[in-house]
């Protein structure tokens, strides 16, 4: 029952940073890499909607961050020109709902704290034309838009700029992205927000006592917007507690976001890291380093995108119902971008 359901669903996965690998190869390898070491995985997987965050490493910033965010979003591009029959960039809902029912991977662009911006928000425009359509302010630390969770301490809200910002988002329809934003960050941007919000790829506080992971009442809100909580698989944010590193965990987070924020706003942000940092960090050095995070850490039986079928088969076996999983693999973030990716106001 399981995999049949998993094949009829719409599976959308809000955070893969695959983008991250395939840039280290030479550009005339981008698209062929993709296809060879990527795309066979998220067939396998059954993945319909991949969210492609553009994620720039710190020795990157400042100076080179614009130009490897262009440099990866050319990547994104040359992947989706290369492998026509297979997969399609996508700038609205109806690109996406064109792709699914061509058999095809729709990919969306996003922005993962947007280093290559900064204040500099006429460059949204710039992206937005280059196809960029979710975004988030803010990674670990601080940014000219506001802090990460890393930062909590200090208690800040968005800058101005931020929330020029999140404006010109909601202005474009660029969908914007509370992952990583520190808490008065987020309070700030549920105050501010008049679209709604994505979180995609945060677990749940409750769960584990992580500043990455969402407050109950941060839940709420977002669903108040009549966002989406994609649920992150991250081992180090399921628990701090590694013999609670399993599928089960991320159910119980799932379990949770319907809890407190009803079935319909629920989504799954997996954050696969262990395949993409084994390719990008050298043998001769340390990948990076994340206070109080683990990213060794891997999740048994699903720790790649092949084996989100196992997912499904948990949540059968927990007793959710087909309407539910259907929704939690992806039909609720599909009903999102639907109404809101490219849409200007």
């Amino acid at each position: 029952m399981s995999a049949e359901l998993h094949t009829r669903a719409v599976v959308a996965d809000t955070h893969n940073d695959l983008l991250m690998a395939v840039v280290e190869r030479p550009p005339g390898r981008w698209a062929s890499f993709f296809r060879e070491q990527w795309l066979p995985q998220l067939r396998e997987g059954g993945v319909d909607v991949q969210v492609l965050p553009v994620f720039v490493d710190d020795q990157f910033r400042p100076e080179g961050a614009l130009r490897r965010t262009l440099r990866m979003v050319e990547c994104a591009h040359t992947i989706a020109e290369g492998n026509p029959d297979a997969v399609k960039l996508c700038l609205t809902g109806d690109d996406i709902d064109a792709a699914l029912a061509e058999g095809r991977i729709a990919l969306v662009l996003a922005l993962e704290s947007a280093p290559g911006v900064d204040a500099d928000l006429e460059l949204f425009r710039t992206l937005y034309r280059l196809g960029v359509r979710v975004a988030s302010i803010a990674h670990w630390g601080r940014s000219p838009l506001g802090d990460g969770s890393g930062e909590d301490a200090t208690g800040s809200r968005l800058t101005h700029a931020g929330v020029e910002a999140l404006r010109e988002m909601e202005r474009l329809g660029i969908v914007f992205d509370i992952s990583h934003l520190g808490a008065t960050g987020v309070a700030h941007v549920l105050a501010e927000a008049t679209r709604p919000l994505l979180a995609s790829h945060s677990a749940t506080r409750a769960l584990c006592d992580h500043h990455r992971n969402l407050t109950d009442e941060q839940i709420r809100g977002v669903a108040g917007t009549g966002g989406v909580v994609c649920v992150n698989f991250f081992p180090g944010f399921v628990s701090a507690d590694r013999t609670k590193h399993t599928i089960d965990g991320i159910v119980d987070h799932i379990a949770h976001v319907i809890e407190v924020a009803g079935i319909d706003h629920v989504g799954i942000g997996p954050d696969f890291l262990r395949e993409v940092l084994e390719d990008v960090t050298p043998p001769c050095c340390e990948g990076a380093d994340y206070p109080g995070v683990d990213t060794s850490a891997t999740l048994p039986d699903l720790d790649g995108p092949a084996q989100l079928p196992a997912l499904t088969e948990v949540l059968v076996r927990r007793g959710f119902g087909e309407k539910e999983i259907l929704a939690i693999l992806g039909g609720n973030v599909a009903r999102l971008f639907r109404a809101e990716l490219g849409r200007a106001r």
